[in-house]
């Protein structure tokens, strides 16, 4: 037997059940597709970029993310410099909801191109490209070396300028 329920209550019901969008300022135009409350505020994300406490960090930016259901930590990598450390952040998230799935595939999508240069003994770098979300900027070129080389040696420098190029002219024929 059912029981009919008026309209009113239950798309009051349908209301209380969906989650309410936090009041997180994104940049105009933007708008949040996921969040989650940590202890020193929210973090979410739109189609363009990341959101963490005081930072916002374009999905281009960020070289990779990893989630640590042990101890409920996101650890975000931005971009950096070839050679040095790049920055981290460490999130507790008690409960990422759909944050997670949203940051796998909007890093995901911002690689354009990941081209391995080997450089000696078994080491090189990563040729990546990246690029904004929105489409309005240029691809964004980088390399991240494999641990143990060294960014002042010649011979990564140069496999890191032909590696470059190459990826350039595949990527951006003409």
């Amino acid at each position: 037997m059912r029981i009919p329920v008026p309209a009113a209550l239950a798309r009051s019901l349908a209301r209380s059940l969906r989650r309410e969008r936090p009041d997180l300022d994104v940049r105009r135009g933007e708008r949040l597709l996921a969040w989650a409350e940590t202890s020193v505020g929210l973090v979410g994300g739109t189609r363009e970029a990341l959101y963490l406490p005081g930072r916002r960090l374009a999905w281009e930016e960020v070289e990779s993310a990893h989630w640590d259901r042990d101890t409920t930590e996101l650890l975000v990598r931005e971009v950096g410099p070839p050679g040095v450390p790049s920055p981290v952040h460490r999130i507790l998230l008690a409960e990422p909801g759909r944050l997670l799935e949203l940051v796998r595939e909007r890093v995901s999508a911002s690689v354009v191109l990941t081209r391995h240069v080997p450089v000696s003994r078994g080491r090189g770098l990563r040729v990546v490209a990246r690029r904004p979300a929105s489409g309005d900027r240029a691809l964004t070129w980088g390399y991240v070396l494999d641990e143990g080389l060294d960014p002042a040696d010649p011979a990564v420098r140069e496999a890191a300028e032909r590696g470059l190029a190459a990826a350039r002219a595949e990527v951006e024929p003409g």
